[in-house]
């Protein structure tokens, strides 16, 4: 509570107190009583009433978030500059301020009507380039700009926000839509897009005496043509992406079995060269063994050798003169018949 309005509570206590004293006075006049003392109090009391109602009538207090504009009844309707915050002094009956905030206001457009001052639903519906109808939720944060209230008062009194704000906001989304593709808006131009909304609607709402603080795209919906249209395409994708991740897989599974089986073919042939390699060592040593063997064998070694085979038993043979042994030994020369 402000002083201003103390002054006025003051004034109205007052009153009530001027008439009750009144009353008394009157009563006790009724009955031949002393009503001087109270008829005198109520006098007093109502010269004090009638001073607080006309400086209560007179002052007038400006929020620091407010601009006061003063209607009066001289030329112009109104003062000229709006009053500051503050204390201000007006001509009781003669003049009347009509605050303004200049604190930032927020107006939102939406699906929902529970998101936006009007009732029913509130979002704009706009064609793009292609002729595809979006749905556009948006929030626009403005104020009025301080310097201009008057101007505003005098254009738009209180209605700027459904005179200007709105149908402007509107105007400039459905502009800036139809410039680009249903796709465009959506995704690679929806930034683009906003600035050009931005742009157009901070030089409107300037124009007319408000400033523009930020414009938020809050959402976009379809048609539900389109959205169904947009499902089935997603589905159609999904499905692609999914078979070539399958084909994609199956490649995958039949290099892996190429491999396996060259790795196996592999491993084959070096077992099968490890064994050719080894037989081959193998044979070169048995064949130098066989070398080394027949080289050690003269016509003696193996006459003896025979002889031990023959009869391990037998120390001592005799043969008649001039007949051959038993049995020819290997190698031995024969005897002439």
């Amino acid at each position: 509570m402000n002083i201003v309005d103390v002054i006025r509570v003051a004034g109205g206590f007052a009153w009530l107190v001027a008439i009750g004293l009144g009353i008394m006075a009157a009563v006790r006049a009724s009955r031949n009583q002393n009503a001087k003392g109270s008829g005198s109090s109520a006098l007093i009391v109502l010269i004090v009433a009638i001073a607080l109602t006309l400086l209560g009538s007179g002052l007038v207090y400006v929020e620091s978030n407010e601009r006061g504009v003063v209607k009066t009844i001289s030329a112009g309707g109104v003062r000229p500059v709006a009053l500051e915050s503050g204390l201000h002094w007006i001509l009781p009956g003669v003049e009347q301020v009509v605050p303004y905030s200049i604190s930032n206001q927020t107006y939102t457009m939406s699906f929902l009507p529970e998101q936006g001052p009007d009732t029913g639903e509130d979002s704009i519906r706009a064609r793009t380039k292609d002729g595809q109808e979006v749905i556009i939720d948006a929030t626009v944060i403005y104020r009025i700009d301080p310097a201009k209230v008057v101007q505003l008062h005098i254009a738009w009194g209180e209605n700027y926000e459904s005179g200007i704000v709105r149908p402007e906001t509107r105007g400039s989304i459905r502009d800036a839509v139809s410039q680009y593709g249903v796709e465009e808006v959506v995704s690679t131009k929806r930034e683009e897009m906003v600035q050009i909304i931005s742009d157009e609607l901070a030089s409107s709402l300037s124009d007319n005496n408000l400033e523009l603080l930020d414009f938020i795209l809050r959402d976009i919906h379809f048609s539900e043509e389109y959205a169904a249209a947009v499902e089935q395409k997603q589905i159609a994708e999904q499905q692609a992406l999914q078979a070539a991740l399958i084909v994609e897989q199956k490649k995958q599974e039949a290099e892996q079995a190429r491999q396996e089986a060259q790795g196996l073919a592999d491993a084959a042939v070096i077992a099968a060269k490890g064994e050719a390699e080894a037989i081959v060592i193998q044979a070169q040593a048995e064949a130098e063994a066989n070398q080394l063997l027949a080289a050690s064998l003269t016509p003696e070694l193996l006459q003896y050798q025979y002889i031990l085979k023959l009869a391990p038993g037998v120390q001592t043979i005799f043969i008649p003169s001039g007949n051959q042994f038993i049995l020819p030994l290997p190698g031995a020369p024969q005897i002439p018949q």
